[in-house]
């Protein structure tokens, strides 16, 4: 640890002893979230689809929120949701009819969020290259993305969402143009990924990441992400769900992020990374060890930072059964007052 170890009391994290005391606080809170979302129901969610172009390549772009934006209203606060590498920005949008809110988006946009996302290139409805849609490349994609939503939302600072590789792509984009930043939310993170099984099983195919620039990911693939780690931390029906919403763009995903986090880690550096950050690990998460992350998290300059790691999930916390302690700590993040200086 360094002089600045999050014991001191940088630091939330939610584990050992204190994950029961989370677990009954939030159950308790979890009538209130859930009211909110009735409440907001009522309210019609308006949505809309977007183009942007990285020099030829079509990049697609979903936009929701509460309510269709009006000339001279105040503007809401602009949430960018970030995909990862198996899955398209669906994972953030799913309906499960008789299961239960999965989209967060919806979600969101009910808690007062101006909520944005998009395919990444060769991914969903985005166009297809010859690439492998590499972190640097998303960054790129982010890059364009932005100047879309400030141009519709006249906002020039956005907080990001990112899960597994998004958040990746998130932090990366973060080094790369701070002045779009306001706020990090890092799910699913991985650093150095030292000590990391997942990754170290997805090493064994390493040679073919650098000679393929696609890889098969079926629905057998699809439905790994929720049982690799732990078994029932998500519901089957949903992980259903979310392959019938992935498959139909067919059984191809790139290599590019796999062959960064496999070969090419770290490629966000903590020090870089100028902006509040959360960094939120799922209990039983197979892909970067509490260690790893701790030291992500005590290279991270600002102060205004926070790691926590949820009980009950596993490496997807956006679809995990436990997904509303993923949503509460979110919002609570996003939301928080500005620090009185000191």
């Amino acid at each position: 640890m360094t002089d600045r170890d999050p014991l001191l009391g940088r630091r939330t994290v939610i584990k050992g002893a204190g994950l029961g005391l989370l677990a009954g606080a939030l159950a308790d809170t979890t009538a209130a979230q859930s009211a909110t979302c009735i409440e907001g129901a009522s309210t019609q969610i308006w949505s809309n689809e977007y183009w942007a172009k990285k020099d030829d390549i079509p990049l697609w772009m979903y936009r929701k929120r509460v309510g269709e934006p009006k000339a001279g209203e105040r503007p809401k606060p602009v949430v960018f949701f970030v995909h990862g590498s198996s899955v398209t920005s669906r994972v953030f949008d799913l309906d499960v009819p008789g299961h239960g809110e999965y989209s967060m988006m919806d979600a969101f946009a009910r808690y007062g969020f101006d909520c944005w996302t998009m395919d990444h290139e060769n991914y969903g409805k985005s166009g297809r290259t010859s690439g492998n849609s590499d972190i640097a490349s998303g960054v790129e994609d982010l890059r364009i993305a932005t100047e879309v939503i400030a141009r519709e939302t006249g906002q020039q600072k956005f907080h990001f969402i990112g899960e597994s590789s998004g958040a990746l792509r998130a932090g990366a984009y973060a080094m790369a143009a701070p002045a779009r930043i306001d706020r990090l939310v890092f799910a699913a993170f991985t650093y150095k990924g030292e000590g990391s099984p997942t990754l170290k099983k997805r090493a064994e195919q390493l040679d073919y990441f650098r000679s393929h620039n696609m890889r098969k990911r079926d629905r057998d693939m699809i439905r790994s992400i929720a049982t690799r780690d732990r078994p029932g931390t998500s519901d089957a029906a949903v992980i259903e769900a979310l392959a019938d919403a992935e498959m139909a763009f067919g059984d191809q995903i790139p290599t590019g992020t796999y062959l960064d986090m496999t070969a090419n880690l770290p490629v966000v550096h903590p020090q870089k990374v100028l902006a509040p950050v959360l960094l939120v690990r799922g209990e039983y998460d197979g892909i970067a060890t509490v260690t790893d992350l701790e030291e992500f998290y005590n290279e991270l300059p600002s102060g205004d930072r926070q790691f926590i790691i949820l009980p009950g999930t596993a490496h997807s916390v956006t679809l995990a059964t436990n997904r509303q302690l993923f949503w509460h700590v979110t919002r609570a993040f996003l939301t928080m007052p500005a620090p009185i200086a000191t």
